[in-house]
């Protein structure tokens, strides 16, 4: 399996961080969130991995260069004008030449192991949902009481951004158009056509300042900890 890290957002709410730097290149514990997926991916066999870029798009290959630092085999796809999550894994499609793939957000953060994961999904997508952190208190997609994916109704979980999909969900979409990923999975969901797994480990969305700030203090915390005891 191959996969693709979303890595082309403005990072508005993260200025001035972000005013000189992309987001997926902001560090967490000293390590940039980008390589936080790229190790993870690896660890879950999979070596061939697409990165999609715009924001101050070429320090991104500049920093990882073609990957055999971390032993993988970095490919990337920059874009003049961002084309979005789905806008970009359209432009992005025949890289996974017509098998599985998945896909990642590239400003998030998390200790989930994707080796599970990183499989054929039993119908066209298959998603990690989390649940809701506080500045996302109303969710994404409902799953009711019965376990089926609805993407309207509640209670509600947050999408992970972690997801694998068939590349049949991306062919017919129009080309070098921006397009958000969001509708394509309600569609999707209400077509019966996506899986879900739960994940209730640690997983932030770095969306501002404050949060990467509270992150890295966490693990400043945990080390000393560590040292004290």
């Amino acid at each position: 399996m191959k996969a693709m890290i979303l890595a082309a957002g403005r990072g508005e709410r993260m200025r001035p961080l972000t005013d000189e730097r992309p987001k997926p290149l902001l560090k967490v514990n000293g390590k940039t969130l980008i390589e936080w997926h790229i190790e993870a991916l690896k660890e879950a066999g999979i070596r061939d991995i697409i990165i999609h870029s715009c924001w101050l798009g070429d320090l991104i290959p500049e920093y990882l260069g073609d990957g055999g630092y971390w032993g993988v085999n970095l490919t990337f796809s920059p874009e003049e004008q961002a084309l979005e999550t789905a806008g970009g894994i359209r432009k992005a499609l025949d890289f996974f030449e017509q098998e599985p793939f998945m896909v990642v957000n590239g400003d998030v953060w998390t200790d989930m192991d994707y080796t599970p994961i990183a499989k054929a999904p039993d119908k066209l997508a298959h998603l990690v949902l989390v649940p809701n952190p506080e500045h996302h208190p109303e969710g994404d997609f409902c799953v009711t009481e019965g376990g089926i994916l609805k993407s309207e109704g509640e209670p509600k979980l947050t999408f992970s951004g972690v997801g694998v999909y068939q590349p049949q969900v991306f062919a017919d979409l129009e080309e070098a158009k921006a397009l958000p990923l969001g509708p394509v999975l309600r569609q999707l969901i209400e077509q019966g056509e996506v899986t879900y797994e739960l994940y209730e480990g640690r997983w932030h969305d770095i969306g501002t300042p404050e949060r990467l700030q509270q992150l890295n203090e966490s693990f400043q915390r945990k080390l000393k900890t560590i040292e004290f005891n």
